[in-house]
């Protein structure tokens, strides 16, 4: 019998047949399908038939699946998810993603499951729970028993369908589409991109990373900025950002999870103008997943590092220190530069190797039963969180004295701050009851003082006062010798100090010196009394804040208090300088300065119709328009200003900064020119200098890109705002069409 050749060509298409096949089958277990109509029903037992997720620590029972990007296999999910307990189901939303190796028996495993949302999150459900989108229009899970979890409350609404949608957001649409209800509503601790956190709104954290229920911190917006607390009984602020001014718009204040990886605040304005202040950190990764306030208090941005894990990025590090968070070290726990410690009288608490939680407690207990014999035991240049809100302080403008008297007659305070600015005669006091994280670390942060009072028995403060003052016998040798070796370092190292201060420390104090014709020299004590401890904010700017005074004379002014982090000893210098050697009309008038330290403050004449911007691009109702006589007096004063700093002073000055929030006018609507900390001298033999980049982005001359500044620079950013107080409008303004 004669052999058969083997056909390799028909063999050759079998297999491409089958392979194709099989991606095909492959690419079905992923397609989405994101809606739901009415009269659906699903329990946490029947979802499971048609896909399931897992991975170690979530399983997520899929009802609605949006697959946002096929090639990365990434997608949006809502139905029940559990968090290694089948006893306690949730309804929620989370991101998913598809790995490969997870294709098991014909049944897609999403192996990435990151909870975003949970509809029941304080109250779960048990097996086989039931969700139901009824004929009225309400989205109701009820947990097996029939109980009530969960409802949206949609009944009479005319409810057509259920949907997940593109950017993660759960929807009940009508009739004609339109969004009935949805999930972007109702935040629980994350913001997706493009999501927004209404005044009114919280974010709250969870629990820990394994418990979904409510946690111990949250996140608000009010129509004065950003707040973050710790939740008690009476919330504590540890964070804030404040936004002053006028509020130009009827929307609520809400921030808004930018998809560029920013968080955009719209305080007083509302889109599509410009946010009023936006925070960011500088990473390398473009895919931005959410925004998450996290169960230690911190705000982090998530980013897909398209490896096992997300890449995060504290978005408060500028602000924020790892100490100034309240549960950094447990209950009265001392935080030094990130490392915990307890104080005199009290233990570490017991922690395993599974627990990152630390907290002191008290070695002998005070009751109120033995309010006789209580002492408070004093700790210098120790401070709070909570200071960040001086509001919430239980007495005021008291004696240090009177404010531990007040602790020990209170039988429910356990410690008592008080923080003060230069004597202890005047200050706040803060009666603590629950005592979270303390911090030590504040020297050189704050312009204010601070002392702790630690109610401890009597008996242990004898003990705690000869343990610190009585060392033991046989240490005293040892002391001795150590103490003269470290007077000899000590010596050594004040040399060495005090020739460097006077290189470069004392530097600032000599240059002050030698000029003459400067403005008065005012201390930090006379411009603290003359703004009533800087309550008065006028606004705020790139380098600092702005404060209305009152000096002794009676002058008005506006104190400029420079931030510790914003403009630097060049720039103050710069400004002083420059300003405090040129006087003209249309120049704000420098009344003087303060530099103790790194406290720098100037003071200009305060203009009581504050800058041009406010009246020509956000102006209130009630506020006149400017007529067209006044907007050209306003654009002649502006080039007056401008005449005299390049061609009547010794030295040419380049201001390097024009525009309309740098224009300030006073009673008259006169316009005087302000912030010289950008400036540049030029000789008048030079036709140009070269420096860094600088200024202000839209008003920036080309050839500043090449470093090269002539005073041209300064006439580019003139006719910018010429055509700004012509117009009445931004040179970049999203809120007009460019027709």
């Amino acid at each position: 019998m004669a052999i058969r050749p083997w056909n390799w060509k028909g063999f050759l298409e079998l297999f491409i047949i089958l392979y194709f096949a099989y991606l095909l089958a492959a690419a079905a277990q992923y397609n989405d399908y994101p809606s739901a109509l009415q009269f659906a029903s699903w329990t946490t037992y029947d979802v499971s038939a048609f896909k399931t997720t897992q991975n170690s620590r979530v399983n997520m029972r899929i009802i609605l699946l949006k697959v946002t990007n096929p090639s990365s296999k990434i997608g949006f999910a809502f139905g029940f998810v559990s968090n290694g307990s089948i006893a306690s189901n949730f309804l929620g939303a989370a991101s998913v993603r598809l790995k490969s190796s997870y294709y098991v028996g014909g049944q897609s495993y999403w192996s990435d499951v990151e909870v975003f949302w949970l509809a029941n999150r304080n109250k779960p459900v048990h097996e086989n729970a039931t969700l139901q989108l009824q004929k009225n229009g309400d989205l109701v899970l009820r947990d097996v028993d029939g109980t009530l979890a969960w409802s949206t409350n949609t009944s009479n609404m005319s409810v057509a369908g259920l949907q997940m949608l593109q950017t993660g957001n759960l929807v009940l649409y009508g009739d004609n589409n339109q969004t009935l209800w949805q999930s972007f509503d109702h935040p629980m601790d994350t913001l997706l991109p493009g999501q927004k956190l209404l005044a009114g709104q919280k974010l709250v954290s969870r629990a820990s990373a394994t418990n979904w229920s409510e946690g111990s911190f949250y996140l608000s917006v009010s129509s004065q900025g950003l707040f973050a607390f710790y939740r008690s009984t009476v919330p504590q602020m540890y964070f804030k950002f404040s936004v002053s001014g006028i509020k130009d718009s009827e929307q609520p204040s809400y921030i808004r999870a930018v998809d560029d990886g920013t968080l955009a605040l719209y305080i007083l304005s509302a889109e599509p103008s410009e946010p009023d202040a936006v925070l960011s950190r500088p990473v390398n990764y473009t895919e931005y997943a959410y925004m998450r306030l996290d169960s230690d208090g911190h705000l982090l941005f998530y980013y897909d590092s398209f490896a096992d894990s997300m890449y995060r990025v504290d978005v408060l590090a500028d602000l924020l220190r790892e100490c100034d968070y309240p549960t950094v070290c447990g209950n009265y726990g001392l935080c030094s530069y990130g490392q915990c410690s307890c104080p005199y009288g009290f233990d570490q608490n017991n922690v395993s190797d599974k627990q990152s939680n630390f907290g002191c407690t008290e070695i002998n207990p005070v009751t109120c039963e033995n309010g006789q014999s209580q002492s408070l035991i004093p700790l210098k240049d120790v401070y709070y969180f909570n200071y960040v809100d001086p509001d919430v302080a239980d007495l005021k403008g008291i004696h240090m004295e009177s404010c531990r008297d007040a602790c020990l007659r209170n039988c429910s305070c356990k410690v008592a701050m008080f923080r003060f600015y230069y004597n202890t005669s005047h200050g706040n006091c803060f009666l603590l009851s629950n005592v979270l994280s303390l911090t030590t670390e504040e020297q050189g942060r704050r312009q204010y003082n601070s002392y702790a009072f630690i109610k401890l028995p009597k008996e242990q403060e004898s003990q705690i006062l000869s343990s610190v003052s009585a060392p033991p016998t046989r240490a005293i040798a040892g002391v001795t010798v150590g103490t003269f070796l470290l007077v000899i370092l000590v010596v050594a190292f004040c040399i060495l100090c005090l020739r460097k201060k006077r290189n470069t420390d004392g530097d600032v104090e000599d240059y002050f010196d030698q000029l003459s014709g400067m403005p008065t020299r005012f201390s930090y004590q006379d411009l603290k009394l003359a703004t009533e401890d800087f309550q008065r904010k006028l606004g705020a700017g790139g380098f600092g804040s702005v404060f209305e005074g009152t000096m002794v004379s009676g002058e008005k002014v506006a104190a400029k208090r420079l931030d510790a982090l914003g403009q630097g000893k060049k720039e103050f210098l710069a400004e002083v300088k420059t300003i405090g050697s040129i006087h003209h009309v249309n120049l704000v008038r420098l009344v003087g300065f303060c530099a103790e330290n790194l406290r720098r403050l100037l003071v200009y004449e305060f203009m009581c119709n504050g800058s041009l911007d406010k009246w020509i691009f956000n102006r209130i109702p009630q506020q006149p328009a400017l007529d067209w006589q006044t907007r050209k007096t306003i654009i002649l004063d502006i080039a007056k200003g401008l005449a005299y700093l390049h061609e009547e002073c010794r030295q040419r000055i380049v201001h390097l900064d024009i525009k309309p929030q740098n224009i300030l006018l006073d009673e008259n609507l006169r316009a005087k020119i302000s912030d010289f900390g950008l400036s540049k001298l030029i000789d008048k033999d030079q036709s140009q200098v070269v420096t860094t980049m600088r200024g202000t982005p839209g008003y920036l001359a080309p050839e500043l890109s090449s470093s090269i500044v002539t005073e041209k620079a300064d006439v580019y950013s003139f006719g910018i705002v010429v055509m700004e107080v012509v117009c009445g409008r931004k040179n970049l303004d999203r809120s007009q069409s460019e027709g």
